[in-house]
């Protein structure tokens, strides 16, 4: 089977929309946000994130009840299947964000791996996945006609296996990073390699080819709730070439209307943050990423438990670690020489510890 080669054409309006996307991108990576502030945007982003994935397939939580369920703090009988699959994908965005900063490459493991935790729960143990081994279709909700007729089964692997080149070759070429990620939605979307889960899967891998190629934005957009808001714009902009049937003219379609499609609703998140972004500096927060960088991993996590109290003793270390009280100890000892904590109570078996005063500023 031939490798994978998209047709579109890059117009005056798509070059103009990645200018806008470039320069949305490059204010907001000038502009200065608090920790706190950035901590609270990001699992903002996460939570809409979620919400308008899985909204977008039919889910029925609303947006405070995903955070409810993501936080452990609510539970919906009769919805099972709708924390389920909010938990899963809440844990794809995760994993998305581990191989991003690690720069993992785009892989056909990666991918099963991202849709094994969307239709798992979340658990970390879902491992890669196998494709269909027979034929699906997408339907029409209410008439229940055919829309799409993906490739046969046996197709699959070889059709995934090119699109995994072609995203390694474009990065390769310096194909822009927003085009490349929404060909590969396309693309994904095309194949239909699973039985179920495909929408999320392939919106879980532009999140993971945008992070990884530099657009991540901080992690503060969420591309998903573009698409929820008008859902048939987004479903439009997928229905390409003149059958519904892959073999009679999808497979060789033009997708230059996706292309800009898509490079709008990047263009509208990323200037969305900018202005959240700018109101932010307008209102006097100062950026203290210089201190949060003087910290290590366990510090940084460690700021969690000044956020919730004052003091900390070394039974919260020990507990948010999952180590010795002794260790606990010494791990304190060695922050009070290094001014990231002070003693507050001497006592011996209760000592307490606050945050020291160069990072207290970090919790606001």
């Amino acid at each position: 089977m031939p490798g994978f080669k998209p047709k579109f054409s890059i117009s005056p309006k798509l070059a103009a929309t990645l200018m806008r996307i470039e320069g949305a991108r490059q204010a907001i990576q000038d502009l200065p946000i608090t920790p706190s502030v950035l901590a609270t945007l990001r699992e903002t982003a996460r939570l809409y994130s979620t919400h308008y994935s899985t909204m977008i397939e039919g889910n029925r939580l609303t947006q405070e009840e995903v955070a409810g369920v993501i936080g452990q703090q609510q539970h919906f009988p009769g919805r099972e299947r709708d924390e389920k699959e909010v938990l899963g994908y809440y844990a794809a965005l995760e994993k998305v964000e581990q191989l991003a900063s690690s720069r993992t490459p785009v892989s056909e493991r990666n991918i099963r791996t991202l849709h094994g935790l969307v239709m798992a729960e979340g658990r970390s143990k879902a491992g890669p996945t196998p494709y269909r081994d027979g034929q699906n279709v997408i339907r029409e909700s209410r008439s229940r006609r055919i829309v799409y007729m993906p490739p046969e089964a046996k197709d699959v692997p070889a059709l995934m296996k090119a699109l995994v080149l072609w995203v390694a070759a474009s990065q390769e070429d310096l194909l822009p990073c927003p085009l490349r990620a929404g060909i590969a939605h396309d693309q994904f979307a095309t194949i239909h390699p699973y039985y179920d889960g495909n929408g999320r899967t392939a919106r879980l891998l532009t999140t993971l080819i945008l992070h990884s190629g530099g657009y991540n934005l901080k992690g503060l957009y969420s591309l998903e709730e573009y698409y929820a808001r008008n859902l048939s714009a987004y479903y439009r902009a997928l229905t390409i070439g003149p059958s519904h049937n892959y073999y009679m003219g999808r497979v060789e379609a033009d997708i230059s209307g996706w292309v800009e499609y898509f490079c709008d609703g990047l263009a509208e998140s990323f200037e969305n943050v900018r202005r959240r972004a700018e109101a932010a500096e307008m209102r006097g927060e100062q950026d203290r990423s210089g201190a949060l960088r003087r910290l290590d991993p366990r510090q940084r996590k460690a700021l969690d438990l000044f956020r919730r109290s004052n003091f900390i003793v070394s039974s919260d270390l020990g507990e948010l670690f999952g180590i010795s009280q002794r260790a606990s100890r010494n791990i304190l000892a060695a922050w009070v020489q290094e001014g990231f904590v002070v003693v507050e109570d001497p006592a011996r078996k209760t000592r307490k510890y606050g945050l020291g005063p160069d990072f207290r500023a970090l919790l606001f």
